[in-house]
């Protein structure tokens, strides 16, 4: 069979079992842009109720360019990495900076811009503009490796240019961005990540080598990862006066200059959880346990121990400085103002705010 029957098979498939995506709907340049940066370690299910919000609220570059850190970051609230969503924001200045507010065409060009590499560079030239040219992500890079038994490690550079000259060989001229997205689709429904791809309805499943000698599983080939750090920590949902404590973070190293509630490196008692929030300047009145938590970062982990604190006195104390950068939110701040990072998750879920 030809590469241009291959071509054919699965923008066919394609044409009958393609996922109906906002994104997809409307693939402006900006819509594109926004929905990649969105899907980049994040499942796509969950991307679509953030991408309507994200929108609704900021439906240009313009606006995005213009609005408040504290904006930008609200509406990502629950994505994680926000370093995405402030580069979106730098990104959008640059573009009305130096590009008269106009998306650049070519994926190169794209990649100037802030927080858009290779992958997303090619992925918006090719959906909103029309580029020929792949691309490449861990779905692409898996697709490959079963199609061909690539064996060696897939993250290397060496099989990123061969996954590259694979599916340059029949990469249609009138469809590109549909090719990319038919790949996309093909790995996130058929040749997936974890366990055994659905090889059964498989458009090129007959020109596939490792389905041909039932290896399908072996591949992609990759190194060992390294294991995670541990990191013990105890969290602390301080409230005082109707009003919850939060911190914000350095802004440099892990989730940086984001809010957090305020906490401890290591496992603390209750007794030693009271005496560190003593020294965050709260006299606790009364101390409830909660459920520990784990949050997985790329590398690293977080093991957390909770606790709800009620306190009747708060001051600053200036012996801890360096811990006592905290203020108070309401409730209404807490859910309109402040972002908290994914890593916190299970412990937003634990505020109760006293109703009066």
């Amino acid at each position: 069979m030809q590469r241009i029957d291959e071509q054919k098979l699965l923008l066919a498939w394609y044409d009958e079992n393609r996922r109906i995506l906002p994104w997809r709907e409307d693939p402006s340049p900006y819509h594109v842009w926004v929905s990649e940066i969105m899907l980049q370690q994040t499942r796509v299910e969950a991307v679509k109720g953030y991408y309507t919000r994200f929108l609704a609220a900021l439906p240009d570059i313009r606006s995005l360019a213009e609005a408040e850190e504290d904006v930008y970051l609200k509406l990502w609230e629950g994505l994680g990495y926000y370093s995405r969503v402030r580069n979106l924001n730098k990104g959008a200045q640059q573009i009305m900076d130096q590009y008269g507010g106009q998306m650049p065409h070519t994926s190169k060009e794209l990649q100037k811009i802030a927080g858009i590499g290779p992958y997303t560079g090619a992925a918006i030239a090719s959906i909103a503009f029309g580029e020929r040219i792949p691309a490449i992500d861990g779905n692409l890079l898996r697709i490959f490796a079963r199609r061909t038994a690539y064996g060696d490690d897939i993250k290397t550079p060496q099989a990123k240019k061969a996954a590259e000259a694979f599916f340059m060989e029949c990469f249609p001229y009138d469809r590109p961005g549909d090719y990319n997205q038919a790949l996309m689709d093909l790995g996130a429904a058929i040749c997936l990540p974890n366990g055994a791809p659905h090889c059964e309805t498989c458009p090129w499943a007959d020109l596939c080598e490792a389905h041909a000698r039932g290896t399908e599983t072996v591949y992609p080939a990759a190194a060992p990862q390294k294991a995670r750090r541990i990191d013990e920590k105890t969290v602390f949902l301080i409230y005082y006066a109707d009003m919850l404590a939060l911190a914000k973070r350095p802004e440099k190293g892990l989730l940086a200059g984001l809010y957090e509630f305020p906490n401890a490196d290591g496992k603390l008692s209750a007794e030693e959880a009271a005496e560190y929030v003593k020294g965050l300047g709260f006299s606790a009145l009364q101390i409830r346990p909660l459920p520990e938590a784990k949050h997985i970062f790329t590398h690293r982990e977080w093991h957390m121990t909770g606790y709800e604190i009620r306190a009747d006195e708060w001051q600053q104390a200036p012996e801890r400085k360096e811990k006592t950068d905290i203020f108070l939110a309401s409730e209404e701040e807490m859910r309109d103002k402040y972002s908290i990072p994914s890593a916190f998750s299970y412990y937003v879920k634990e505020i109760r705010f006293r109703k009066h």
